[in-house]
């Protein structure tokens, strides 16, 4: 059985890194400086209005020059050639947003050029009136499709991985959507990751614990420093979860 991970995810507008709340910047949170010791993964996602800035391919061989673990890259990714550009800037992986639903050709496409391992298939999800709905650009637009159908369906068509992305969640360190995490990701058959609400490592004993989750995502929680991922991990190791070291 793989080893469960903890990926740092890092959210950028117009080149500044932020801490969100409901994908909206919190700019009093910003961090110039990141230590990248005892990440398993690094994900960097781009939310500048303009869907693909070639600005940001600089930021995306920046952290790959400097940081030694997978990285996975998401914003604006809507051809082949945005693709190309953020693998050729240093990325291992992409992250396809939720819109990627309504072209899953284009999914097709890059999986068969670049292999289903180097796909993670993000899906946004936000609750409202008690259903849950599959949406894009932070949340404002829902889409037709059901999340946990999408979810299952882009793996059909290529995706290696799916990124559970709670949009109430974002920020709240109020804990994950562990509920509906784990009616989606019990029978698929990839590695899962969950993003959106960790507060603290009980909050990610929770999502670790359950045998279809692969991955915590988190950033908020962190202050990127060596000693506070350490002791998420030791904390994770002291209560028997198979965390990679």
């Amino acid at each position: 059985m793989l080893k469960k991970r903890i990926i740092i995810t890092l959210t950028f507008k117009e080149g500044i890194l932020f801490r969100t709340k409901n994908f909206k910047a919190d700019y009093r949170y910003t961090k110039n400086f990141i230590d990248f010791w005892y990440i398993d993964e690094l994900v960097l996602i781009d939310v500048s209005k303009q869907k693909f800035k070639k600005s940001f391919l600089n930021i995306v061989k920046f952290f790959s020059d400097n940081c030694f673990v997978p990285i996975a890259v998401g914003g604006g990714v809507q051809s082949a050639n945005h693709a190309d550009q953020y693998f050729n800037s240093g990325a291992d992986k992409i992250v396809l947003s939720p819109r990627t639903s309504k072209n899953s050709k284009f999914l097709v496409e890059i999986s068969k050029k670049y292999g289903n391992q180097s796909i993670i298939q993000s899906i946004d999800f936000l609750k409202k009136n008690n259903e849950y709905f599959l949406c894009e650009n932070s949340g404002q637009d829902l889409l037709k499709k059901d999340p946990r159908e999408w979810a299952f369906e882009a793996v059909e068509l290529g995706a290696g991985e799916i990124m559970l992305n709670s949009i109430d969640d974002d920020g709240s360190l109020l804990g994950y959507d562990l509920e509906f995490i784990e009616k989606i990701s019990k029978n698929l058959r990839c590695p899962v990751l969950a993003l959106g609400g960790c507060g603290n490592w009980e909050h990610m004993l929770r999502l670790l614990s359950l045998s279809s989750v692969s991955a915590a995502c988190t950033q908020n929680i962190y202050h990127f420093t060596n000693e506070s991922i350490k002791s998420a991990k030791n904390f994770l190791e002291q209560n028997n979860i198979d965390i990679r070291k």
